[in-house]
């Protein structure tokens, strides 16, 4: 990898601000344009532009494949929870309104964990997904 000290002390500092944006993403999304999958794209930048100036053992040792592997699943599991929550709760599968006593309350539960689930998901596989074609790359 480059040794370039702007670049990675640039990288250090951005990192976290990207990292900070996603979370703003994620969760005013239920208010505002935005959520999950924004969220998911914006925080796997973060990671990747770590990669991009660290390298990828640098980046492996940030967040190993296993921990993708395992947000890629527990997103998912969210996603699909909330609406046999819902079906069990005696509405449709997705139906947010029966997640609360207040229907209102109940479309906000819903969306929160239905977006963290998405940009939990989006996230884990984008880095995934990066890591799998930065493997197939010969060394030079």
């Amino acid at each position: 990898m480059n040794n370039d000290l702007v670049l990675r002390a640039a990288t250090k500092w951005l990192s976290p601000v990207i990292i900070l944006f996603a979370l703003y993403v994620q969760f005013h999304g239920d208010y505002s344009p935005g959520g999950g999958f924004q969220a998911g794209v914006i925080f796997s930048s973060a990671i990747l532009l770590y990669a991009l100036t660290y390298g990828m053992q640098a980046a492996l040792q940030l967040i190993p494949e296993w921990v993708l592997r395992l947000g890629a699943s527990l997103g998912v599991l969210l996603y699909a929870g909330v609406g046999v929550v819902a079906m069990l709760k005696g509405g449709n599968f997705l139906n947010y309104s029966v997640l609360a006593e207040e229907p209102v309350a109940g479309q906000h539960i819903g969306i929160i964990i239905i977006e963290l689930g998405v940009g939990l998901t989006v996230a884990s596989v984008m880095v995934l997904l990066f890591f799998t074609f930065a493997r197939r790359v010969a060394p030079e």
